[in-house]
């Protein structure tokens, strides 16, 4: 393998059974890589027992892997263009998995603290670009659509895959949370450590991969930055995303108040998170195609908001577990299929191509922004209204639940302001072509006379 790693390769000089290997790593690799950060979204209860924390500690730790994961987001394209593939493959997930070691451990909140931000730094800025490209790269221009929406489908099975194995350690562990919480993330740091080695081996230096002369032009940034449909979009991910992360405060919900079990909670947060992916992103990109996307994101939102009531006002017995759980579900598939859909909304808006990466780039900072404070905020509401036992009451979850319905209310209201904007301006740019082909006609008859 070392004799021809130095050979850089190119799309037809790998098999298709290499660049098949390739896709499915990076896609893996995807849902691995960001475990156990975001943990606490399939773990909540057995994390939180285990580090000892609060509510708002906990969320304290993942506002600052958010904060750093934000000043990494636009760097990390540029990274990716500088450095190869395999290296950054490599390093993104060696790294993450040492770090994942020493998280495993339950360490003190402040070596939590340092953990979580340096992961911002591991998965964000060294491994963010990596996934994108790699897909390109195993791909011909006309295969890319479908390969990465191939990808995102192995992306849900992997998840699906990683969450049931942590099911089946809950319910082996018993009471032990803490020899639970250890394992699992034992566990993922023996994946991340593998897919890092695999990387290495299998991941070529790919021809034209690095732009040795591509400069940080910020006028890209700036021409984007003054677009009214790279804002609206912006503001429209801000507040889908702040609902699509929200919605995991429905797992400690189902222990706390309804009383499902452990197991059943973790089995119904892994469906919500992982299983519907395989069928939300499909099925609402195929209704964008034949829709708008912004009209399908409103009108996802607005579905949220009914659902998300009926599971407020739903009696706090056991006996409603299973209708709360298929309320869960299905608003797990509407968040995933609403996030899905929202980067369409820069085509529906005709972003041009020349800056589309730095609009992506925007949309990522301002709509990734929830991850700050979100998790804080829910913390200390959950806190407020908790027992001396530590018992959270069924007012702070609605109070949350309320939060994440005006979130979608405003995720609705952006989304067709920027319908209507964007129809009127196409109108506008329609109406100035006809007037030009127009008026070329006019010339050229005058001339022919």
């Amino acid at each position: 393998m070392n004799s021809t790693s130095q050979v850089e390769k190119s799309y037809d000089d790998l098999g298709t059974g290499r660049r098949w290997f390739l896709l499915i790593l990076a896609s893996i690799g995807s849902s691995i890589i960001y475990a156990p950060a975001y943990l606490k979204a399939v773990f909540y209860d057995p994390l939180l027992l285990a580090l000892n924390v609060t509510n708002t500690e906990l969320g304290a730790v993942f506002g600052a892997y958010a904060l750093a994961a934000l000043i990494c987001y636009l760097p990390s394209g540029i990274l990716a263009d500088k450095i190869r593939m395999r290296t950054l493959s490599t390093a993104g997930f060696i790294t993450t998995a040492i770090l994942t070691f020493v998280y495993a451990a339950l360490p003190s909140i402040e070596v939590l603290f340092a953990i979580f931000i340096l992961m911002g730094i591991t998965t964000i800025l060294i491994w963010w670009g990596v996934r994108y490209k790699l897909v390109r790269l195993v791909s011909k221009e006309d295969e890319y659509p479908k390969r990465i929406g191939l990808s995102y489908g192995i992306y849900g099975v992997a998840g699906l895959a990683i969450g049931f194995i942590s099911t089946g350690i809950v319910a082996a562990v018993g009471e032990n949370l803490n020899l639970g919480v250890t394992i699992y993330l034992g566990f993922l740091g023996v994946v991340l450590f593998t897919l890092g080695v695999l990387s290495w081996l299998f991941i070529p230096k790919f021809k034209g991969e690095i732009k040795t002369s591509s400069r940080f032009d910020l006028s890209e940034f700036t021409i984007a930055f003054r677009n009214p449909v790279v804002w609206l979009a912006a503001i429209s991910l801000f507040f889908v995303y702040f609902f699509y992360t929200g919605v995991t405060y429905t797992t400690p919900y189902l222990t706390g108040v309804l009383g499902a079990s452990l197991v059943v909670t973790t089995i119904i947060a892994n469906i919500r998170n992982y299983g519907i992916t395989l069928l939300s992103g499909p099925i609402f990109g195929l209704i964008a195609n034949k829709f708008k996307p912004s009209l399908v994101i409103a009108s996802g939102s607005i579905v949220f908001i009914i659902c998300l009531l009926a599971l407020t006002f739903l009696p706090t017995t056991a006996a409603t577990v299973v209708v709360a759980a298929t309320l869960i579900v299905f608003l797990g598939f509407v968040a995933n299929g609403s996030f899905g859909i929202i980067s369409a909304q820069l085509t529906e808006g005709r972003v041009p191509l020349h800056y589309f990466g730095a609009a992506t780039g925007i949309l990522s900072v301002i709509g990734f922004l929830p991850d700050t404070f979100s998790s804080i905020w829910f913390g200390a509401i959950m806190d407020a209204q908790a027992d001396a036992s530590g018992v959270v009451a069924a007012g702070a979850f609605h109070e949350i639940f309320f939060i994440l319905m005006a979130s979608a209310a405003l995720a609705a209201l952006s989304s067709c302001v920027l319908y209507v904007y964007v129809k009127r301006k196409n109108a506008k740019l329609d109406a100035l072509e006809a007037a030009a082909s127009d008026e070329a006609s006019d010339e050229s008859g005058s001339t022919e006379q």
